[in-house]
């Protein structure tokens, strides 16, 4: 297929595991996904949770940068308003010295974390307008000058240039991205409800010749959960722990990543947040990706992959790769 491929890691935590564990796992999964041909490897930030260990993304950026050699890694995203943007943007400017040109900022205006926890991590707004503003700032100190709103420069960061994506689940967040003309990750991965309306108003919406935009035309990542395994039935069980996990968030359960359960079983799993999938043998989930890049015309899919055993994740991506590119 011509669509490239990425990977979206949430360094999910298995029950009877650790962090440590965790980070080690995923680790492994990038060097997996940096010898299959994956584009880029992105780790999202999320804080007061129990089954993740994605919460100070820049340091796993940095991990798996020094552990890969060829693919691209970032956030997916930087929450921005639980950070101060100067701070940001020293911080992926450290990244890209260290690594070169391979470092992706994506940044979103959702806390990642219930409103008590935002409360404790707020530093910026989420509000439109000041978001704007904000990348307005990050992209100032990526480039020789100084922030866009206030004579402060940053040496680290300053030539990096890094790369910014907004993320977003709705029109508003396909605007923003559209207006300021960059690329656009859609989180229809969990959150399918707009998926259609956002990537129709940020192509209608898109400005080549806006002072922040990076690219010449519209640009779309889309998010969907991905579990590739030797047949339909095997991989529609191993995806029931992904179904265990979100009935958790929404009975309000903390508990990690649990162990697959028989598909006939698992009654109330079936969440609408998990509709956009591709689950099955790698015919049925080649087949499943196709149709998704032609429902939404696509430039990239980023894929999202949980699993109880970290080998079944990695088997999962081994079957795609192979399939696909």
């Amino acid at each position: 297929m011509s669509v490239p491929l990425s990977v979206l890691d949430l360094v999910s935590i298995p029950e009877g595991s650790t962090a440590r564990e965790a980070i080690a796992s995923s680790m492994s999964a990038a060097k997996t996904a940096d010898r299959l041909g994956y584009t880029r490897l992105w780790f999202a930030e999320h804080h007061n949770t129990a089954n993740l260990a994605a919460s100070a993304t820049g340091q796993l950026i940095g991990h798996a940068a020094s552990a890969t050699e060829r693919i691209r890694v970032g956030s997916g995203g930087v929450m921005l308003p639980n950070h101060a943007p100067l701070m940001v943007a020293e911080e992926y400017g450290t990244l890209a010295n260290i690594h070169g040109d391979r470092i992706d900022l994506g940044l979103g205006r959702a806390p990642g974390t219930d409103m008590m926890t935002a409360r404790a991590l707020s530093r910026s707004s989420a509000e439109p307008q000041e978001f704007a503003q904000n990348i307005y700032d990050l992209q100032g100190w990526f480039s020789e000058g100084t922030a866009r709103s206030m004579q402060i420069a940053s040496a680290v960061s300053a030539g990096t240039e890094v790369p910014i994506w907004v993320l977003g689940s709705t029109v508003n967040g396909a605007s923003i991205a559209g207006q300021l003309g960059l690329p656009f990750s859609v989180a229809s991965h969990f959150a399918p409800d707009q998926l259609d309306d956002a990537i129709r108003v940020y192509r209608s919406s898109f400005t080549a010749d806006a002072p922040t935009a990076q690219i010449d035309e519209p640009y779309v990542l889309a998010g969907i959960n991905v579990m590739v395994a030797d047949s339909d039935a095997e991989a529609e069980r191993e995806f029931t722990s992904v179904g265990q996990m979100f009935a958790d968030v929404s009975r309000g359960r903390s508990r990690r990543i649990q162990p697959p359960v028989d598909p006939a079983e698992a009654r109330g799993l079936d969440n609408p947040m998990l509709s956009i999938k591709a689950v099955g043998s790698p015919q049925t989930a080649v087949r499943q990706l196709a149709e998704f890049v032609e429902r939404t015309g696509a430039d990239e899919l980023i894929t999202t992959t949980y699993a109880y055993d970290p080998a079944v994740r990695e088997r999962s991506l081994r079957l795609l790769a192979e399939n696909w590119f």
